[in-house]
């Protein structure tokens, strides 16, 4: 590998370490907010109440978040790959079918689990989307990561992720395992990660045995086209820099241009590309439950646990009378009201009791985490198809927050789609199973998806549609009893193809475009469905 002029160097690196600091202290109060989430949604976030030193945690914003992340998981998305011209559909069926199995071998199931519990922590979900040289033996392969935004640092004051003029990607590992990989450089790496902000851990981590490492992509232009260049270094060390390779000074890392991190956004926030998430909306309310629920429980303890005004004349024995297992107490004088008498403890107040179911119901509303979205039922309603109904009419903010996560997928889906493009040099096998069951095997060479050429350097161009890959119980039930009612009225008879078909189109359910394509093949063969 030739390598030409070396642009960046030791004060190229400084400079942009000094960016790093710059764009750190932009976002100081996103990454307080976020270290205090953590706490809440971990239970240990309570205010000090009435002299009590803790609060009663009670778990009703932490069950709004677990509703909202099985909401998610039960949507898990799959893509479809379209093309935009007719000539490219081989392409895209090659592409629909290489992707969900990247995708599986990099278990994004689980990463796409992770980046919804920090979503609904935090207000953003982030991924990163990578090239990564060490998978498959060394062969290398696309790699995807959720990501801390307490390790991202971009410019501040921006919308949108790409408008940022340098983005930076930090991380602590292990400064001997860096050393051994990068002998010559060790003066160079430094100890130490205190530019990073810390979670509250209950495993305590030494400065001395971590060294930062810092991911730098920034964008430069070339012509007309706008290059994304990638430098990683630590300290004073340059571990890597595509301006500094041949092969990529003129190209950029990524042939894609864009940043290998992809946001999703829950609550949008102005002038940021990360937003809020729930326990910023909810924790107020949960301030107040908790502070009524433990007002509450030390009024029914003060009042089960009785206490006595005592005259000094009375002459009780103090230990006899508090050790209720003696059946006699020793006095030297009278006892009477004046010189015994109980400590009333008053009963709490109806204002406080419906003050508390006030602000669960306000939680509830907040969150969108009703009694029906948890299959519970209230008002006499015990039918399971009208359970369902009212589950699907109350989860129109899960269904909202679902696509703009399928609209992260789909960005996810298309950085894969160019790296797979860009890097794929080598043949690789994928076994694909389709819906009948069959196993086939195919092979895919990066060579192969530049297609058809209509102008120099050319590409085809897809569209990807996103879909869940599971329906929820009510989706399920709906179509269900859609192919139901359309056999029982004998529409999918083959002497009744057209009124099929237009009745189909007039319709609109998930699957619409498979079953059309169906029955245009069987009802060709004269065969019902």
């Amino acid at each position: 590998m030739k390598t030409k002029q070396k642009i960046i160097g030791l004060k190229e690196i400084k400079n942009a370490y000094k960016t790093l600091l710059l764009y750190k202290e932009g976002k100081r109060f996103l990454e307080e907010r976020i270290v205090e989430n953590e706490e809440w949604y971990k239970l240990r976030c309570c205010p000090n109440v009435g002299g009590v030193e803790k609060s009663q945690n009670s778990a009703w914003l932490f069950n709004s978040i677990i509703n909202k992340h099985a909401d998610a998981m039960d949507s898990f998305p799959e893509p479809n790959i379209l093309a935009r011209e007719e000539g490219d559909e081989e392409q895209a069926k090659l592409f629909s079918a290489i992707l969900p199995v990247i995708l599986e071998q990099r278990g994004f199931e689980q990463t796409y689990s992770d980046a919804w519990w920090y979503k609904l922590k935090t207000g953003t979900g982030v991924y990163g989307v990578f090239w990564n040289n060490e998978l498959e033996n060394g062969l290398g392969d696309v790699d995807i990561k959720q990501l801390d935004i307490l390790n991202l640092f971009w410019e501040p004051g921006i919308k949108y992720l790409e408008q940022s003029a340098n983005l930076f990607y930090a991380t602590a590992v292990d400064r001997q395992e860096l050393i051994s990989r990068y002998p010559e450089k060790e003066e160079q790496i430094k100890k130490g990660f205190g530019e990073l902000s810390a979670y509250r851990l209950e495993d305590g981590i030494t400065d001395d045995s971590k060294a930062l490492v810092v991911d730098w992509y920034y964008k430069k232009k070339v012509g007309n086209k706008t290059l994304l260049h990638y430098c990683k270094f630590s300290g004073e060390a340059l571990l890597f820099a595509s301006e500094n390779e041949a092969q990529y000074q003129n190209r950029g890392f990524y042939d894609h241009g864009k940043y290998p991190i992809v946001f999703d956004t829950l609550f949008v926030t102005e002038n940021s590309p990360a937003g809020f998430g729930y326990v910023d909306a909810m924790k107020e309310c949960q301030i107040s439950i908790d502070k009524l629920n433990t007002a509450i429980e030390r009024n029914a303890l003060m009042g089960e646990m009785p206490r006595f005004f005592i005259s000094d004349s009375a002459g009780i024995n103090e230990e006899e009378f508090a050790d209720w297992s003696r059946p006699f107490i020793h006095t030297t004088g009278r006892i009477d009201d004046q010189t015994l008498k109980q400590v009333e403890v008053g009963n709490v107040s109806s204002n406080a009791l419906e003050l508390l179911t006030f602000k669960v119901n306000e939680l509830k509303e907040t969150s969108g985490n009703r009694d029906f979205s948890q299959g519970s039922t209230n008002y006499g309603v015990t039918a399971a198809s009208a359970i369902l109904a009212l589950q699907e009419a109350g989860n129109k903010l899960s269904r909202d927050m679902i696509k703009s996560a399928f609209r992260a997928y789909a960005n996810i889906c298309y950085l894969i789609l160019e790296l797979v493009r860009q890097f794929y040099t080598e043949p690789r096998s994928f076994r694909i199973t389709g819906d009948d069951g069959n196993v086939n095997y195919i092979t895919y060479q990066s060579n192969d998806a530049l297609g058809r050429k209509i102008f120099a350097n050319s590409r085809p161009v897809f569209d990807i549609k996103i879909v869940p890959q599971k329906q929820n119980p009510y989706q399920k039930a709906q179509q269900n009893e859609l192919a139901k009612e359309l056999f029982s009225l004998g529409m999918l008879a083959p002497e009744r193809r057209e009124e099929a078909r237009l009745a189909i189109k007039l319709m609109d359910f998930y699957g619409k475009e498979e079953l059309l394509n169906k029955l245009s093949v069987d009802f060709a063969k004269g065969d019902a469905v």
